[in-house]
């Protein structure tokens, strides 16, 4: 037990009562003990098709005994083309070119990256502050930890390194319990006109947002919200970033939240279900023309990115994600999640008696049950997150927020499940 140091955890805690995971099958996950316990979080927002899919292990097996590990500098394998290809058709037109990585935190500092590289070859080097959101989450190397607006991922590695300056979070006080898009909070994108006049469109590299806010508790954006940012982008040759770590490959309806919502960012960051979780991997969709711009601004036969990772686009994580973009499209995943979120959102909504519960936020197939502190804030989501996985039930929580999003493969009873678990637990809270 004391050898292993497990992320995003109170170790110690978990050392006196650890819970373990052992096994997991189709919607469920199975204890040391041999319980089953329903997975309501699609594992960590990263199974749409549900656990233990033979296709995708055969494919890994079949592939590592084919080529298990290739270089991708200065070499290529075909799987990796195919998987680029592959996800072209699912981006929104003119995303095209793929970068690969291993991880969304890797997505967000190689987009980062990408967008200092444009600006460069544009020269206009001058463009090196980045713009993000008050509680967002881009994951945790460095990069991102500067994008991040969620204090409690900051405050205890000082100020990094990279300059950005945050608009304020899409949260109001009269958008509580709003089912959807909220009707108001749109005249918040002017955050980013503000610090285009404080600092200057041409200091501007790119704006960074979750369409989603997902791991701070589910901020749904407001109606126009998007639509605001886009056009200020355009309007000052600002780049726009969609991190949709949480939200792509189905979460919303569609394959990516971009669809969803009607607004085409510049480069969108992935991961999590590009595998559907049973291989580390993550990749950037780039706009052609951004790709294109830094690759002519090279000297021929030159490096024209200076970046990537000993396994960018590893061999088994391609076959991995090859088999899950099968299964998605052969079994109609993004379409089945689709149809059931009206079922989800209305058993999530009818909580809301609850007294316990603050606000609950929710689209497509994932909700935030905000809870009234107890505490220190994060107390009470921490001890209810324990509650939950003893009677039966699996959630991500983020303070005091336990977040829903259940694998797409999900059925209505699944759903009733996941609720009346939830309605137990919460209805024994003082």
């Amino acid at each position: 037990m004391a050898h292993h140091w497990l992320p995003f955890t109170p170790n110690r805690d978990f050392r006196a009562e650890p819970r373990w995971i052992v096994g997991a099958q189709g919607m469920y996950y199975w204890d040391d003990r041999g319980r089953r316990i329903l997975d309501g979080s699609s594992g960590l927002f990263t199974s749409p098709a549900g656990h233990g899919r033979p296709e995708i292990a055969e494919a890994v097996r079949r592939q590592l005994l084919t080529l298990d590990y290739a270089p991708s500098f200065l070499r290529g394998h075909p799987g990796a083309f195919a998987l680029a290809e592959r996800l072209a058709t699912l981006t929104p037109p003119g995303l095209d070119r793929i970068f690969f990585v291993n991880s969304g935190s890797e997505a967000v500092d190689t987009a980062m990256k990408i967008c200092l590289a444009y600006h460069r070859a544009r020269r206009e080097a001058s463009r090196t502050l980045f713009v993000s959101r008050e509680r967002a989450y881009h994951g945790v190397n460095l990069g991102g930890l500067a994008l991040s607006g969620m204090v409690q991922n900051r405050r205890g590695f000082g100020s990094p390194m990279v300059g950005v300056a945050h608009m304020r979070h899409t949260w109001l006080p009269e958008n509580r319990f709003t089912q959807g898009q909220p009707g108001s909070g749109a005249e918040l994108a002017e955050d980013l006109q503000r610090i285009v006049d404080v600092h200057g469109a041409e200091n501007i590299a790119a704006c960074f947002v979750e369409p989603i806010a997902g791991s701070t508790g589910v901020l749904v954006p407001p109606k126009g919200y998007l639509e605001r940012l886009r056009q200020i982008c355009d309007d000052h040759g600002i780049l726009l970033v969609f991190d949709e770590v949480i939200c792509g490959f189905g979460r919303t309806g569609r394959a990516f939240a971009a669809q969803s919502f009607g607004v085409t960012p510049d480069l969108i960051t992935m991961a999590k279900g590009i595998t559907n979780g049973a291989q580390p991997m993550g990749a950037v969709a780039v706009r052609e023309e951004v790709c294109e711009t830094i690759l002519g601004a090279a000297a021929p036969e030159a490096i024209e990115l200076a970046h990537g990772y000993t396994t960018s686009a590893h061999p088994a994580a391609c076959a991995a994600a090859l088999a899950a973009l099968d299964i998605y499209e052969g079994e109609a995943l993004f379409e089945r999640g689709a149809a059931l979120s009206p079922c989800f959102l209305e058993a999530v909504f009818a909580l809301g008696d609850l007294p316990v519960i603050t606000d609950i936020r929710g689209y497509g197939l994932i909700a935030g049950i905000e809870l009234a502190a107890q505490g220190a804030p994060g107390q009470r989501g921490y001890e209810i997150q324990k509650r939950l996985f003893d009677a039966g039930l699996h959630v991500k929580t983020t303070g005091d927020t336990a977040i829903l999003a259940p694998a797409l493969v999900a059925q209505p009873h699944h759903i009733e499940e996941m609720c009346q678990i939830v309605r137990s637990v919460l209805s024994a809270c003082g």
